[in-house]
């Protein structure tokens, strides 16, 4: 056992002794552990920490860990409601999914990209820790009520008893105003696709017997932000403690990336004590990916706030980096790009944006655009469909640039019927997973599936619900499907989710030509298979506030069409045909205002843009195979669709970071 806490560090009283031994940790080999550690803790090997307020790792859909001990209840999948327009369906029936919970430390797309990020670093074996938090009560769960829309609650799981977590015997210090609060540290392996590498991520966990009961509860829930005094705190502990950390587990780390703001003052923890030079200096360890161009994203914290929260020295450092415009506010990005020398937008049009936004910094912003992680978010399906055609797509899990290689397949008669085939199996499986609702295989079906921020309009498909109808009365059947959950404290997120659940409710009597459903808890599990399950994904936040949006990116990788507006990733790929475009698109140069939502003049362009995929999705669904039905404008897109993936993916976005931000070489 001495191998393993010379690796491992492992807490005396951890019950994952059983799944750990000096071969193996659960299922990866001892040594792929041990390899990775070594280059983590040697100052010989150039390494990056990774900072994230979230990771949304799938463990539920992607190298998911058994365990040999006996797994909580809370950590298994438990069922969920539909609300749709057949009231009674929703009544008497749940949707029942037995595969192990998500780690639930994320809250949507800004975690899942941090997740996605990991195991394509480990993927391409590289010298990389993750840094986060352990919610110990998740974001929250969702439920919904027919009069009050979103009703949120808390989430219970068992850290103890999940697989693959293991609690450390190290823990850290870190002061909360007069009060010093201790933090366990828990870590999670994130393995490659064939599981010869691994990435280590380290979790903070304020559930401390020896912590105050208000102190035990500052890791409990995920963007808690009932006052500022809470927002600040979780800022604190994943900055300076995720530093502390780091030092605590003995790794020698050369250069810390930020995800987003939250973990800004990680570099005032490393600037306490130094001059102006060398702070000046320490800025070419840092590097800040900004993901966000809406307002609310950017964190402005009141001065007598951080002052509760903040040492004298910190407070100093901190107003020295970030002092806003507002003398009695500090913003948390402006200490981020103040503090690093690389600091990037996840999209070309954001990176746009941002320079307006930022003008100051105009010279340091570049663009790298965001992907998916494939062997995560490809379906079981396609997986078999690309393997068949190994001589095509080859070794495409490692090199994903060779799904553009797909091309060479255009003119292939049996590989389009196949294509084809294999999206309707896995429309097959979504349809089974939601049967008690009587949705169809062979009707046309959509998806609107996301956070529900003002933004995004989750509603705008539902603005002329005659229009709606109309369409499918004359074309065919359509299907609704929603999903996304509202933060707790966005009431016009959440109002929004009560119009969209009022107008369903409204709608019991078209339910033949116009059926609805949102889902509840919309995780990653769901996500796998709504991006493969069904034929369009609607995409139609309001130009330019959508940085990037990864979502379109996991269903264009199992063919699924894009009706989009113009924002985010899509501007990249617009001119792919790779679907529909529609709606307002602001003046190079400007930004617009996020208030002015356009929902009337976007909602009939996206009627419009609808109906043509209507008609042409049931010119496929109802051809007569002699007569050309796998030569349709439709599978022409569906290739499209995966040729984009080849770019889309976080295998190409990781080679991007390292080449022109972290520069580490891979791990042999």
């Amino acid at each position: 056992m001495k191998q393993i806490e010379n690796i491992i560090q492992l807490d005396t009283n951890s019950t994952k002794s059983v799944d750990i031994t000096n071969k193996s940790f659960f299922d990866i080999p001892m040594d792929y552990i041990a390899n990775a550690e070594k280059h983590l803790h040697s100052a010989e090997t150039k390494s990056v920490a990774y900072f994230s307020m979230e990771f949304g790792l799938a463990p539920s859909i992607y190298n998911t860990y058994i365990s040999k001990n006996d797994v909580s209840k809370l950590n298994k999948k438990r069922s969920f409601e539909v609300f749709s327009n057949m009231r009674q369906m929703d009544y008497y029936h749940l949707v029942n999914i037995d595969t192990l919970v998500d780690m639930p430390i994320y809250s949507g797309g800004l975690g899942v990209l941090a997740g996605d990020t990991l195991k394509s670093c480990s993927d391409l074996k590289l010298p990389l820790l993750g840094v986060g938090i352990l919610w110990n009560k998740g974001y929250f769960d969702q439920k919904f009520c027919f009069h009050f829309g979103q009703i949120p609650g808390e989430f219970t799981w068992d850290p103890n008893t999940y697989p693959g977590l293991v609690k450390l015997n190290k823990c850290v210090d870190v002061a909360i105003g007069d009060t010093v609060i201790k933090f366990y540290i828990w870590k999670y392996y994130v393995s490659s696709f064939d599981k010869k590498h691994v990435i280590p991520l380290i979790l903070l966990d304020a559930n401390h017997p020896d912590n105050p009961e208000w102190g035990r509860k500052l890791t409990d829930q995920l963007y808690t932000s009932h006052t500022v005094w809470w927002k600040i705190v979780q800022r604190k502990i994943l900055g300076i403690g995720g530093m502390r950390a780091i030092k605590a587990l003995g790794y020698n780390i050369d250069l810390y990336h930020l995800n987003e703001g939250h973990a800004a003052f990680a570099f005032v923890e490393m600037a306490k004590g130094l001059s102006d030079s060398k702070m000046k200096a320490l800025t070419e360890h840092f590097a800040y990916t900004c993901h966000t161009p809406v307002e609310a994203g950017h964190d402005r914290l009141p001065i007598n706030e951080l002052a509760k929260v903040l040492s004298e020295e910190e407070l100093k450092i901190a107003r020295k980096q970030g002092q806003d415009i507002n003398p009695e506010l500090i913003n948390l990005t402006l200490i981020a790009m103040n503090s690093s020398a690389h600091v990037n937008a996840v999209a070309r049009k954001h990176e746009e944006v941002t320079k307006i936004q930022f003008p100051s910094h105009e010279e340091k912003i570049s663009g790298i655009t965001n992907g998916i992680h494939v062997p995560t978010w490809i379906s079981e399906s396609f997986e078999t469909l690309f393997d068949k055609y190994k001589d095509v797509f080859v070794d495409w899990k490692n090199i994903s640039i060779n799904l553009q290689n797909i091309n060479s397949l255009y003119d292939n008669t049996e590989f389009r019927k196949e294509l084809w085939n294999a999206h309707k199996l896995n429309k097959k499986h979504l349809m089974s997973l939601l049967s008690p609702w009587m949705v169809q295989d062979n009707v046309f079906t959509i998806a609107w599936a996301r956070r529900a921020a003002p933004y995004k309009r989750p509603s705008l498909i539902l603005q002329n619900i005659k229009h709606l109808i109309s369409i499918a009365k004359k074309n065919g059947p359509i299907q609704i499907l929603f999903a996304g959950k509202a933060h707790p404290n966005d009431f016009v997120g959440s109002g929004n989710i009560k119009e969209i659940l009022n107008i369903i409710d409204s709608l019991g009597e078209h339910r033949n030509l116009l059926k609805i459903l949102f889902l509840e808890n919309y995780d990653t599990y769901i996500a796998k298979q709504l991006i493969s399950g069904v034929d369009v994904w609607l995409n139609n936040p309001l130009p330019p506030f959508e940085a990037s949006g990864t979502s379109g990116m996991k269903a264009v990788l199992n063919g699924v069409l894009q009706l989009s507006t113009m924002d985010g990733w899509v501007v990249e790929a617009a001119d792919k045909e790779i679907g529909e475009i529609f709606g307002y698109r602001p003046d190079d140069g400007e930004i617009g205002n996020e208030e002015d939502l356009k929902m009337r003049e976007d909602s009939s362009s996206l009627y419009k843009k609808l109906e043509e995929m209507v008609k042409d999705y049931y010119h496929v669904e109802h051809a007569d195979v002699d007569k050309g039905k796998y030569h349709s404008k439709w599978i022409d897109r569906m290739i499209n669709c995966i040729e984009v993936a080849g770019f889309f993916n976080t295998s190409r976005m990781v080679n991007q970071y390292n080449d022109n931000v972290w520069k580490m070489t891979p791990i042999q």
